[in-house]
């Protein structure tokens, strides 16, 4: 979910130093701290992968996009014995903790791109998916370059196949439903990091922290900013209605929203 800037290639190393617990406990932190963004994460992970069921079958070939700590995957392979993903990011730290807790996973593979980079496919190692999957990520890219990227992913996902993204798209149109549901959902997170809850600076603080994931959150810090500090992405939001628009623009038959919150939504666009 950070992509911007250069094409840039980092392998992320280390992850053998630590015993599969420990990566399991990073990948189980991850998910809590995203969920104190996202109290209805799961519900929107059970709605794709019913999705991903009901249109390519039960032994599907995933492409997780901007995979992070590979929570999409990891869900993937524990619903479907018979699936196989590939998990694409350019981000050092959440690629370690990603490969590290799938080591002994011969079903998942982890790839190092970069999406604004028109020749990211080229490192894939399959030529099309039956679906393609991402999760709060793609909001980090601007407008045009998200656009650019579902002209790419239409190439990538076969004929068919599915590609979904679960994320931030804000409808204009309703202003005062908008910040009452952005009231209740400031005071649930204030409640519950009084309660112990990590926000995003918190869970970075303590990967800087980790001896085995110093080295590549540097590098990381180095591609995006430093989260501790505050950075911020200049990437921006668009309506479901823009999703839909745009996918059917560059080759998707079909295209709807299936699931949404107040300020989240699940766009699905069939090829």
């Amino acid at each position: 979910m950070r992509h911007g800037g250069g094409a840039v290639t980092i392998e992320a190393t280390g992850h053998r130093n630590a015993r599969p617990s420990e990566w399991q406990a990073w990948q189980d932190s991850w998910d809590r701290q995203q969920e104190w963004y996202l109290p209805d994460r799961e519900e929107r992970f059970r709605v794709m992968l019913d999705m991903v069921e009901a249109l390519v079958g039960t032994a599907p070939r995933v492409l997780d996009l901007a995979c992070g700590t590979g929570s999409i995957s990891d869900r993937v392979l524990k619903r479907f014995p018979k699936a196989e993903t590939t998990g694409v990011d350019l981000d050092p730290a959440l690629l370690t903790i990603a490969r590290g807790h799938f080591e002994d996973e011969p079903r998942a593979t982890f790839v190092t791109a970069d999406l604004t980079d028109p020749a990211w496919p080229d490192r894939l190692p399959h030529r099309s998916y039956d679906a393609v999957l991402t999760a709060t990520a793609l909001h980090w890219l601007r407008t045009d370059a998200l656009s650019a990227l579902y002209g790419r992913l239409a190439g990538v996902v076969r004929e068919g196949g599915v590609f979904m993204n679960a994320d931030h798209m804000p409808d204009e149109t309703t202003p005062r439903i908008d910040e009452a549901a952005g009231a209740f959902d400031r005071a649930r997170r204030e409640a519950a990091k009084e309660a112990g809850a990590q926000d995003w600076v918190d869970w970075w603080q303590r990967v800087a922290d980790d001896e085995r994931l110093a080295g590549a959150a540097a590098e990381r810090f180095g591609i995006f900013g430093n989260p501790i500090e505050g950075d911020h992405s200049d990437g921006e939001v668009q309506s479901v209605a823009w999703h839909v628009r745009t996918l059917r623009e560059h080759g998707f038959a079909e295209a709807k929203a299936v699931w949404c919150a107040p300020a989240d939504a699940l766009v699905l666009g069939l090829r």
